[in-house]
């Protein structure tokens, strides 16, 4: 459990997430909150709810590039042509 933290908060893995995350997040939030935004009628558990909808773009990204990381780092690519 270390080494996948290790490698998930390596500046580049960080990064990386937060790109991914601002740019699915903005989307997700205006695909799901667009009308309480442009109303400016946004009640606190919607302001809650984009948040989360930026962290789970974040999770995403971090997990898929740690184990990435990891199945190169135990050789998982040694069948690849």
């Amino acid at each position: 459990m270390q080494h996948w933290l290790t490698i998930a908060f390596e500046k580049s893995i960080r990064e990386r997430a937060c790109k991914v995350a601002l740019i699915v997040g903005t989307l997700l939030g205006v695909i799901n909150h667009g009308d309480a935004l442009l109303s400016g009628d946004i009640s606190l558990k919607e302001w809650v709810q984009i948040v989360l909808t930026y962290l789970v773009p974040y999770g995403v990204s971090t997990y898929a590039s740690v184990q990435t990381i990891r199945h190169h780092e135990i050789g998982g690519d040694r069948n690849q042509n």
